[in-house]
């Protein structure tokens, strides 16, 4: 039986894109406020397990349960439920460049049905305040730095305040400094606001200095090991 306390559930889950297996047998479960690595190497199946979880991809077998609803049985019409309960952060910052920052994270929170105006001005606040921008939302993307617009990607991921959020290779466009930043804010977030974070990445070093739990894609398999050395 599922334990309906967990945040990811992935119980003998096969995943395919097209007829190729590309991952066998996962064990996945990630709690709460859980921060975890997920590592592995260029087409080891890191992003085929992500696009899974965030259901681009359907499990082709096994047991697979994310925010409390159930994969193998979802469809089309559910999958904007489980994504209003998802945060996700691209390498890309994805930002709507002929807007501010206020308009960018007020188009999701439209677009998610928030339709109370004041509503929307205090969540984007409370979520500008969470990344440290509280005074950027009248700017636009491209008068701020790399990390600050990667910031306000994270700032976007939590206005619906998931339960959990999907990183996938977030720092990948940024230097070692700013990446230590972004890494640091997510794992706060996942300590100070109970919201676990899978965090997809290839920078080893970030992983040397900021020790977590990882999860390996390798050989077709997910590997639990958190005493895997780098």
């Amino acid at each position: 039986m599922a334990d309906t306390q967990l945040v990811v559930d992935l119980r003998d889950v096969d995943i395919y894109q097209g007829d190729a297996l590309v991952l066998s047998k996962v064990q996945l479960r990630i709690s709460p406020g859980e921060f975890v690595y997920l590592i592995g190497k260029t087409g080891s199946g890191k992003s085929s397990l992500l696009k899974t979880i965030y259901a681009a991809l359907s499990p082709a077998s096994g047991t697979a349960r994310v925010a409390g609803l159930d994969l193998s049985a979802m469809d089309r019409q559910r999958i904007p439920v489980l994504r209003k309960k998802l945060g996700i952060v691209f390498q890309d910052f994805n930002l709507l460049t002929d807007r501010t920052v206020g308009e960018n994270l007020d188009f999701v929170l439209r677009a998610t049905d928030w339709n109370d105006e004041g509503e929307r001005r205090s969540r984007i606040k409370h979520v500008l305040t969470q990344v440290g921008l509280s005074d950027k939302a009248d700017k636009m993307p491209f008068a701020l730095s790399g990390g600050e617009q990667q910031r306000i990607a994270i700032a976007r991921a939590l206005l619906n305040d998931p339960v959990l959020l999907l990183a996938d290779e977030p720092t990948g466009n940024l230097d070692p400094e700013t990446s230590d930043e972004i890494l640091l804010l997510l794992r706060s977030l996942a300590k100070d606001s109970n919201t676990a974070v899978l965090f997809a990445t290839h920078d080893y070093r970030i992983l040397e200095n900021f020790p977590a739990r990882i999860v390996r894609c390798f050989n077709n398999n997910i590997v639990n090991d958190e005493d895997f050395t780098v």
